[in-house]
């Protein structure tokens, strides 16, 4: 039997959740601490609204009460070509493939591309689809699972408006969610081993980190050090007692939390550099006194070395 849904909650507990991806997380932290050129800020703002909007996708299919299983966020290779999914429901009969998009204004579509009323065009979504969908369909032959793929593009703004578009190309707008959610949700789904093995052998080969990343040129000595607020990311921060209070919006956290943080961030940024605590003193600022770093950093990593050689990991 397989146990779907979150103890004591109506909700169901996606099967692979979705987070950010180390991009996005690099991008963030770079946009705060470094002045990107206008380029790297549009993309970075492009991953942003885009995270949003599928978030916002995840609190709507989070409420089906069908029996099924949720995987988001796939990055998976058939035939060593790379393809993004953003979100699978697995049902008895079928799978539902949904490419979500988080577009704001107004569009148009012809038969030529797809295009802003600006007259600028954007990659057709339409065509990422036919593309995710045919790989996704082999990948399954080659896995020996034979359900019938069901695509659809998701358009999850509602402030999205798109003329001229086709009858018989598979969108789905705002105001169209919740009537075809409430469908699926009506469709008979009882799952089993094999379902669940489908699932597992998606997430399975997950690849964790995409070898694509449109990343800016950056060095440890251009960027701005400090603990940033963990609510508004001001740099703002005085350190009171145990705990750091952000100077901007008042937000507390304690040290302990903000340090390890700071920690995750610094590794995010820099792989291959080691955590010691000169570099955690440095690269927090905040903090007057090396020891207290040095018992943080004891007690919530593995020590390595010795004296002048110590790092933690």
């Amino acid at each position: 039997m397989l146990v779907l849904k979150k103890k004591g909650c109506g909700r169901l507990c996606p099967y692979k959740s979705r987070t950010e991806s180390n991009e996005l997380l690099i991008l963030r932290s770079l946009n705060n601490r470094m002045n990107l050129s206008d380029k790297d800020k549009q993309y970075y703002f492009y991953l942003e609204k885009g995270f949003d909007g599928e978030k916002t996708f995840d609190l709507l299919t989070e409420n089906l009460q069908c029996e099924c299983l949720i995987v988001n966020d796939l990055l998976l290779k058939q035939n060593n070509t790379l393809f993004q999914i953003d979100s699978l429901i697995i049902t008895q009969e079928s799978v539902y493939l949904f490419e979500v998009k988080n577009y704001e204004g107004d569009y148009y579509y012809d038969s030529e591309g797809f295009y802003k009323i600006s007259n600028s065009e954007i990659t057709n979504p339409f065509n990422q689809l036919i593309r995710s969908e045919s790989l996704l369909r082999r990948l399954f032959q080659n896995l020996g699972f034979n359900l019938p793929i069901h695509a659809s593009v998701v358009f999850i703004n509602p402030e999205f408006t798109l003329y001229q578009t086709p009858l018989n190309i598979p969108f789905i707008f705002p105001t169209q969610m919740n009537r075809y959610l409430s469908k699926l949700n009506t469709t008979p789904s009882k799952l089993n081993a094999k379902h669940k093995m489908l699932a597992d052998k998606l997430v399975s080969l997950h690849i964790t980190d995409s070898p694509f990343k449109m990343l800016p040129t950056y060095d440890y000595d251009i960027l701005q050090k400090g603990i940033t607020c963990a609510k508004c990311t001001s740099f703002s921060v005085a350190i009171e007692g145990r705990k750091c209070v952000c100077k901007e919006c008042w937000h507390e956290e304690v040290v302990t939390g903000a340090v390890l943080r700071s920690a995750k961030e610094y590794k995010l940024l820099f792989p291959n550099r080691r955590i010691t605590t000169n570099e955690m003193y440095n690269w927090c600022i905040a903090i007057d006194s090396k020891r207290r770093i040095s018992k943080i950093l004891q007690r919530n990593f593995k020590r390595v070395g010795v004296r002048q050689w110590t790092y933690y990991e």
